[in-house]
């Protein structure tokens, strides 16, 4: 799924490859999908976006936004973005289809749920837009330990961690995908109450933010996930789906699944005790 090292990725290849680029064509909603979501017509996103050519990209929080004259084409949590050079054959399936003057397609398909919104830049009306625009990036300098505390005073004492860094788009971009490396490296259980977090841990969380989320944004995105051109990530994730059955990397004591606050949990007892 889209989260802040995956966005952060799409948006330089996309100011390197459509940036300066005209849209010639737009075809969305070829494939009507239950849970892609459109903000007004999609039948009108043709005629609007047609002759614009294409200025900027940015990405906010898990957001990728990509400008096209007076116009934000915003693309959300669980959207595929694919850039497909002149003649190549595009995906049977799709919900947004871009083509462009160079003959490449810029190509929008949903999986599972995923949205895309038309509005002028920063106008978007959406409370995870406008909240995802609005706090500081965790890479950023902005984002330092006095806003990390805050975050945390602000926090019921019997939250998890888990729940502080992962939902309510605390920090906009950090999901349950990156969350899980986070708390490896700063070796804090997803269940750990916050009230319980001693000054160490919390230094120790904090730096994982910062450290793990710019490893990942570094690397082109995480191994886990694909970025335009359809290339894995160059970030080696070390708790995920994929690496549940190998040893722990530090101490080689077996990792745990579990179900938790709408997703799975990647964990070492051992490194990561309650």
């Amino acid at each position: 799924m889209l989260e802040l090292p995956e966005a952060l990725t799409l948006a330089r290849q996309l100011r390197e490859s459509v940036v300066g680029r005209e849209i010639v064509g737009v075809v969305a909603n070829a494939s009507p999908h239950k849970f892609a979501f459109f903000t007004g017509d999609p039948d009108e996103y043709g005629p609007t976006l047609a002759k614009h050519r294409i200025t900027d990209a940015q990405a906010f929080g898990g957001l990728v936004e990509l400008t096209a004259g007076d116009l934000a084409l915003v693309f959300g949590d669980g959207v595929n973005l694919r850039l497909f050079g002149p003649g190549a054959s595009l995906p049977a399936k799709h919900q947004l289809a871009i083509r462009l003057d160079d003959g490449s397609t810029l190509v929008a398909s949903v999986q599972m749920y995923g949205g895309m919104s038309l509005a002028p830049p920063g106008e978007l009306d959406s409370p995870y837009y406008r909240v995802a625009r609005s706090r500081p990036s965790p890479l950023s300098a902005a984002f330092d330990r006095a806003w990390f505390d805050g975050l945390t005073a602000e926090a019921k004492p019997t939250l998890s961690a888990k729940a502080l860094l992962a939902t309510e788009q605390r920090i906009p971009g950090l999901g349950n995908g990156v969350l899980q490396d986070i708390l490896f490296e700063a070796r804090v259980h997803p269940r750990t109450k916050v009230g319980t977090l001693d000054a160490a841990a919390r230094s120790r969380l904090f730096d994982a933010v910062k450290t793990t989320l710019a490893a990942m944004a570094d690397a082109g995105g995480r191994d886990t996930e694909k970025d335009l051109f359809g290339e894995p990530g160059g970030y080696r994730t070390v708790l995920c789906a994929k690496t549940a059955a190998l040893p722990c990397p530090r101490c080689g004591g077996s990792i745990v699944r579990q179900a938790y606050l709408g997703g799975n949990v990647y964990f070492c007892p051992t490194c990561q005790p309650v």
